[in-house]
Order: C-alpha cells, then structure tokens, then sequence
C-alpha cells in the first residue's frame, strides 16, 4: 500500500481517546485505529526503509507497573527506525525525532569525553548550529543541575556535558498536508537534516552495551 497520510478522524481517536482511556472506548474504536491510525503509519515506515532502514511501531499500551498513572493505553502512536529516528502521532499533530534519547553509564562517559574535547566538542556544536538554523530543535534530555564529576562548572562546553541523552525533534501542528503524502516529506527532511547529529553520535559515543 501506497502511504497518504492520516485522516482527521486519526487525530480525533486520540482526542478520544484522551478524555476516555478505556477498554470500552479502545474495543470500540479497535478496528478503526488498526486501520486509519495504525495501517498509515505501516506504509509510512515501509517507505521510508529503503533509505533510513526497517521500522517498528510501539505497542499502544502503556507500562503501568511503577508509574501511578493507571491509564492503559498511549495517547500517541510511536514508531521507531532502525537508523535511529522516531515518529509520532498524537492529537497534537505528526513529530519526529532522532539521536540518543538516553544513553548507558558507558555511552555517557564516552560522549562527556567526546564533548570535553576540542576537536570533537567544537565539532558537535557546529553541527547543532547547522541544524537549529534548519529550524530543528537540538534538546538534552535528563539533564543535571550541575557539571558531571570530573569536570569543572565554567568548562566551555559545560551546557552539552550535563545532558543524558542529545536529540533533534520537531512537531507539526495539525493541518491539511497531514492527510496527503506530503507528511512523508516532512519527515524525509528532518531526518535527513538530523544525520549530523545521528553521525557524530555514532562515531564518538557508540552503541550501548549489549546484555
């Protein structure tokens, strides 16, 4: 199937969805989330793969096991790639994402490492100049309060070495292209404009451990 985008209703499923987290409302409304909501974001994923690699759509309910919000199912679709982007939609619109979101004790120490340097630092915040001017937003995630220990407060850098995790993410507001195949260019154009990032992340920081 040929991607084209989502329906209003999508959007409306989740605005539903929202304000009755049910099991009633989800059984209800089952069939046409596997078909407007779910199936757009299958053929959006399938057309991206020959350039940004297979993708996988998140489960819609939600891990309520240590959280005390109880609710059962996501208000957003989430789909990952394999080239490190991320894909959402919600009843705010259509955002994407890419980069690290949160890195391991090993990724950590090698990116405030990689940060410190001045070859390798100068280099990670010309490539966030580059892409901000784009108009994407370069965010820290899971930030401390102050600099990581072993490294002094007034280092040059010290903005980008208190971050956890480094990503570029952008939000469209809901509009007529949403429901066209011009939301597939949309997300083209971000995750092309964020490799960069996605590039200096994998070649100074690296993979996470594996179990």
């Amino acid at each position: 199937m040929t991607f084209r985008g989502w329906p209003v209703e999508a959007l409306e499923f989740y605005e539903g969805l929202a304000a009755d987290n049910s099991k009633t409302y989800w059984i209800k409304h089952l069939a046409f989330y596997e078909s407007e909501v779910r199936a757009p974001m299958q053929e959006l994923l399938a057309a991206l793969e020959p350039e940004f690699g297979p993708g996988k759509i998140f489960r819609p309910y939600r891990d309520v096991r240590f959280s005390k919000d109880k609710t059962p199912y996501k208000t957003h679709l989430g789909a990952w790639l394999e080239s490190g982007g991320y894909i959402q939609l919600s009843a705010d619109g259509l955002a994407a994402g890419s980069g690290f979101y949160q890195m391991d004790s090993g990724q950590l120490d090698r990116y405030r490492r990689a940060v410190a340097n001045d070859v390798s630092g100068t280099l990670l915040t010309g490539v966030i100049a580059e892409i901000e001017k784009a108009g994407i937003e370069v965010a820290g995630r899971d930030t401390l309060k102050t600099a990581p220990r072993g490294y002094p407060k007034d280092h040059p850098r010290i903005g980008l070495l208190r971050h956890k995790g480094l990503i570029t993410w952008r939000e469209w507001a809901p509009a007529a292209w949403l429901g066209t195949a011009s939301a597939k260019g949309r997300v083209v154009e971000f995750l092309r404009r964020s490799r960069p990032l996605r590039h200096w992340l994998d070649d100074h920081v690296g993979p996470p451990a594996r179990d």
